[in-house]
């Protein structure tokens, strides 16, 4: 086994256990020259900005956490908007077969009914919302698209006339507005 060295610059090793009192030394006049306290102040400028960097790095995790628990929590919300926008078109054929098939029940017109309503409670299981506006309510640019403006008697500028297509949410994101008629009779 390797001896261990010895500091050349101690007299006599044992010295390291004793404590330097920086200020003590200082007022007895032996103490550190110029340069020893140059360095000591370096030492402590160095920590202090080590200490620094720490405090930046442990906020920058911190902050890092954070936004990926909030792309989480919208990946896992707004994940399926290209198949919900994808299942809209299917919805629309529904609705128009029963809106052709007029008062008649039969069979057929039961079972799309019934594939309707199914499809709108896996809508609902997911989080996306009709927005099924009604004739002569005011026109709401967020979640309603304007396809055409008529003047139309009996009804205020802005106020819808038509209902070409429902629109929907998926939580509070709009998937597709809501597309209307909008009366464009003057006041």
């Amino acid at each position: 086994m390797a001896e261990p060295k010895e500091n050349p610059f101690l007299d006599d090793p044992e010295d390291l256990e004793e404590d330097f009192d920086l200020d003590a030394a200082m007022e007895e006049g032996d103490g550190p020259t110029d340069h020893a306290k140059a360095n000591v102040d370096a030492i402590v400028a160095e920590r202090d900005e080590m200490r620094d960097r720490l405090m930046r790095s442990l906020a920058e995790a911190e902050n890092v956490r954070k936004r990926a628990a909030r792309d989480r929590v919208e990946a896992e919300q707004y994940g399926g908007s290209k198949l919900a926008r994808d299942l809209l078109p299917v919805y629309d054929n529904l609705k128009r077969a029963l809106d052709a098939a007029g008062e008649e029940k039969d069979g057929v017109i039961e079972g799309i009914q019934l594939t309707l309503k199914e499809l709108l409670n896996v809508f609902s299981k997911h989080g996306i919302t009709l927005v099924a506006p009604e004739v002569g309510e005011k026109f709401d640019p967020q979640i309603h698209q304007a396809m055409f403006e008529a003047p139309l008697p009996g009804t205020k500028a802005g106020e819808i006339i038509q209902v070409a297509a429902e629109g929907f949410l998926l939580h509070d994101r709009l998937l597709r507005p809501a597309q209307v008629g909008v009366s464009s009779t003057p006041a």
